[in-house]
């Protein structure tokens, strides 16, 4: 079971625990190697498609390895004014781009001093920062909604849903859009995708065709948004690549893509161990020193069940156990694993994929400590980026004195 489960791609470049057993736990180690990979595999489509692709920090927003990435992308994409000024220091000379929601005015002249597109959710936004940002030489693009859901399961994660806050429908564009809009308007974007195929992509492109292709041949772009789970094995490289160019040939657009995950992917570990073992009736519990709720969010929001060093899911192996948190959340479980050895207090367990959406969004719910911050070189050697104590807990909760 360990050599089949070891070959997953998420722990593909692990052989065996030792790298890990010095570290203090929890720990997230980041694999200098997969990001690179992965980043080469999106340079490709970059070259033989003529896209451009960015970096969604949202996703992993570690900046040590923005200049790896920096090597390979065409930039990042901002969620607000935060992560574009990262983008903008930490991967110098790039695009910035950014989507938010809704914008504040006390944040529009910063943002404008780091940002080389920005994009709208609404005509309302447009109109109140369109022309200011036109004015900064800025690039405007909105966000629109082709109504096409294509989630299985993560109805939050559907900007397409009914009732969705997220882009312009065709009939508000209809509605609201006077011609003095239109003429800000650079590009479009949508993004509808999440953990996805290319064939999501390919049906979403068609609505977006239906519902906005006589607009289209007027701007300079399309962002195609992130979700694209481009460097997972067996992604349909082929339909992306379709895609990019039937767009490109059709409007005469330059195609943008934002991926955060597929940066990232199966590039990172949360390295944590077992505090204690509690016998329950159905199945033993072992607790870790490494939370759902703090340091893998996901897990509870998504939800989302990451893979196990020498590990698999579900109750079918030898040894099972309730893998979960520290904390008093009751919910703060991981999941169930079947192990090829019994658990014992003292043990290391390793999640892997672990990169993305985990050190952007962790949280010290319950005073716990935030895992410390590694780099895994290209030769497997470690070293600490940084670590995290009860300053951080405190001085994010009131005034440091």
């Amino acid at each position: 079971m360990t050599d089949k489960l070891d070959a997953r791609p998420a722990f593909c470049r692990l052989e065996g625990e030792k790298p890990f057993s010095a570290l203090p736990t929890p720990a997230y180690v980041i694999e200098e190697a997969q990001l690179r990979e992965n980043a080469a595999l999106l340079a490709s489509v970059m070259r033989e498609t003529g896209c451009k692709i960015l970096l969604a920090q949202k996703a992993f927003s570690n900046y040590d390895f923005y200049p790896l990435l920096s090597e390979y992308l065409a930039g990042t994409e901002a969620s607000g004014l935060f992560e574009a000024r990262l983008g903008a220091e930490e991967m110098p000379d790039k695009e910035v781009h950014v989507f938010c929601a809704a914008y504040r005015e006390k944040d529009f002249a910063e943002l404008l001093r780091y940002a080389d597109h920005i994009v709208f959710n609404s005509p309302a936004q447009l109109k109140r920062f369109g022309a200011r940002a036109k004015q900064a030489g800025k690039s405007i693009g909105l966000r629109i909604n082709p109504e096409c859901s294509t989630q299985e399961g993560h109805a939050i994660y559907d900007p397409c849903a009914p009732g969705s806050r997220l882009g312009v429908t065709r009939a508000r564009w209809d509605r609201e859009m006077t011609p003095e809009l239109v003429t800000l308007l650079d590009g479009l974007h949508f993004h509808t995708l999440c953990e996805q195929d290319a064939d999501a992509l390919e049906l979403t492109l068609r609505a977006v065709e239906e519902n906005y292709g006589d607009i289209l041949p007027r701007m300079q772009w399309l962002n195609m948004g992130g979700g694209h789970h481009i460097t997972r094995p067996g992604y349909q490289l082929s339909t992306l690549k379709r895609c990019i160019l039937h767009a490109k040939n059709t409007w005469g657009v330059e195609v943008y893509l934002e991926p955060g995950e597929a940066c990232a992917l199966n590039a990172g570990y949360l390295v944590s161990r077992v505090l204690d073992v509690i016998e329950d009736e159905t199945l033993p519990i072992a607790v870790l020193d490494a939370s759902a709720a703090c340091h893998m969010p996901d897990v509870l929001e998504m939800p989302y069940l990451p893979p196990v060093y020498r590990a698999q899911e579900g109750a079918e192996g030898s040894f099972v156990y309730r893998l979960a948190g520290p904390t008093c959340l009751a919910g703060d479980v991981i999941g169930v694993y079947s192990f090829d050895h019994v658990l014992q207090e003292g043990d290391l367990v390793i999640f892997g994929d672990l990169a993305i959406y985990s050190t952007c969004k962790n949280n010290t719910f319950n005073g716990m400590p935030l895992p410390d911050l590694w780099r895994r070189d290209e030769q497997g050697g470690l070293t600490k980026l940084t670590d995290f104590g009860y300053r951080d807990f405190k001085y994010r909760l009131g005034s440091e004195r």
